[in-house]
């Protein structure tokens, strides 16, 4: 059918238009209709479509995170076992408080032991941090250079941690060296000084900043 036929019919007659116009106008018409029905019906079901494979991205990519951590969750239990392990070892380098009498003849013999002259051998007051403590020793031993030396050794190869800090050596009148030092040893707290150190936290965050403490009793006027 040609185009000029196609534009002198009649759109108040379709009746009287040949079948090829007529065929044609159906098509027309049918495929308008499903494009309308496409756009219509099936909006609310491409935009389920479209949440849909959203939602497909997200996932996948919390389960391949998943995996990795899973992957490498093996690793993570061996480091924590190695700190578990590097903890302990450090601990058992800590005197309790039944062993500080014995570590503090250690550190005494050990300069004796080498020949060294204690001039001062202080124990300072212990500082509580964290679940250990440390206590300063204010030493100071004369000798000669060699065995103030290899007492400094000594002092490093003790079973528990013991350091000397703030060293000062000089010469003395009589021959030889005096050195100044604050040996500092370590202790872990056992379990009754961390329940008490717990409970007396507990008992200042109790009490309000500001607010004064109840007294335990009422007092009574004099007659």
């Amino acid at each position: 059918m040609k185009l000029a036929e196609l534009k002198n019919l009649n759109p108040k007659k379709p009746g009287s238009w040949p079948w090829p116009a007529k065929i044609i106008a159906f098509v027309v018409m049918f495929v308008g209709v499903v494009v309308a029905g496409a756009l219509l019906l099936w909006q609310d079901q491409w935009e389920t479509l479209g949440k849909a494979k959203e939602e497909e991205g997200q996932l996948k990519e919390t389960f391949l995170t998943k995996k990795r951590q899973a992957i490498n969750l093996d690793l993570i239990k061996k480091q924590l076992n190695e700190t578990q392990e590097s903890l302990g070892a450090l601990l058992k380098q800590l005197p309790s408080k039944s062993e500080m009498d014995a570590l503090l003849t250690d550190i005494n013999q050990a300069g004796l032991g080498r020949g060294l002259q204690f001039e001062l051998f202080r124990p300072g007051v212990e500082t509580v941090n964290g679940s250990f403590t440390e206590q300063p020793i204010v030493i100071k031993v004369t000798g000669n250079y060699d065995d103030i030396g290899k007492f400094s050794s000594d002092i490093a190869m003790l079973p528990r941690i013991v350091t000397l800090n703030d060293i000062a050596i000089a010469n003395v009148a009589s021959g030889g060296l005096s050195m100044d030092a604050v040996a500092k040893t370590y202790r872990y707290l056992d379990e009754a000084e961390i329940a008490a150190q717990n409970a007396q936290k507990k008992a200042k965050s109790a009490v309000k900043p500001g607010e004064p403490a109840q007294s335990g009793g009422h007092g009574g006027g004099a007659k």
